[in-house]
């Protein structure tokens, strides 16, 4: 990437005196962009060289890093199913008006991994970001109520969202249904639940974040259907992929910061 790389002096050009000026533009054209046998590109003149043993950018500590998003109605606890992923802890109260990513680490089926996620609380005043994070998410979690029919229907809206935003249908979602240990006040069957799943052909949960019900294993199933797909795209596309998969890491690092500032200023002013 040029932003890494480092000049290391200017290249001598070795040209035939019965070179034309023609010809001459296109070997300036093709320097610009020539890469040597011992792995230097020449830019502008000059030689640069990839640091050598320098990272994936989707890679941190050694670790793969995956960008999921948490998506659905407010009030149908994503926050709590979030925090109850990364601290173990159950919130009878949070503050609906703050978004936050947060960071997991997890090892899932042999494989360690570190859960970089997104939780999204879906105010009206970030629907212009909305799609931004859509874009860079590689996983979603669609998360609605069982005590919240609406909440139910408008999951179909998210799935549709993605799919307008991505303009495709084959994106890693798992849908789950959320306070399902309020039975006494449940509104949407589990039956109609599975049959949304299937309509989504994604893995379907019925979770507590009170209970801890179900939540490592949405969230694993979830870095398993990214796994499964990147595999499938590996194998149709070959490596032209990784500059699509570099793209949306950098959108969803901007992305990220701009989150991390607007959350931190509003905590500041509480």
């Amino acid at each position: 990437m040029a932003g890494d790389m480092s000049s290391l002096g200017c290249a001598a050009l070795k040209k035939s005196s019965k070179q034309k000026l023609s010809s001459d533009k296109e070997n300036n054209s093709d320097i610009h962009n020539s890469v040597t046998a011992s792995g230097t590109r020449k830019e502008n003149g000059h030689l640069a060289m990839k640091p050598p043993n320098a990272p994936p950018q989707n890679m941190r500590g050694g670790l793969r890093v995956y960008k999921i998003v948490i998506l659905g109605d407010g009030g149908v606890g994503k926050s709590a199913v979030t925090l109850q992923f990364v601290s173990h802890n159950f919130l009878d109260y949070h503050d609906p008006t703050i978004e936050d990513s947060y960071q997991q680490q997890a090892v899932i089926d042999n494989e360690a991994a570190l859960l970089d996620i997104l939780d999204t609380a879906g105010q009206v005043e970030f629907t212009a970001m909305r799609d931004q994070y859509m874009r860079c998410g590689e996983g979603f979690i669609i998360c609605y109520s069982v005590i919240d029919r609406h909440s139910y229907e408008e999951a179909s809206e998210y799935r549709k969202l993605i799919q307008r935003v991505r303009l495709t249908e084959d994106i890693p979602v798992v849908l789950i249904a959320n306070k399902c240990d309020l039975e006494s006040l449940r509104k949407v069957s589990t039956e109609e639940g599975r049959n949304l799943a299937n309509q989504f052909g994604s893995p379907f949960f019925e979770t507590s974040a009170a209970l801890r019900l179900n939540i490592d294993e949405a969230f694993y199933a979830l870095i398993r259907e990214i796994r499964r797909k990147e595999k499938q795209k590996a194998l149709g596309n070959g490596t032209s992929s990784e500059k699509l998969h570099s793209r949306r890491r950098s959108r969803w690092w901007r992305i990220r910061s701009i989150f991390a500032l607007v959350f931190r200023r509003r905590r500041n002013l509480n």
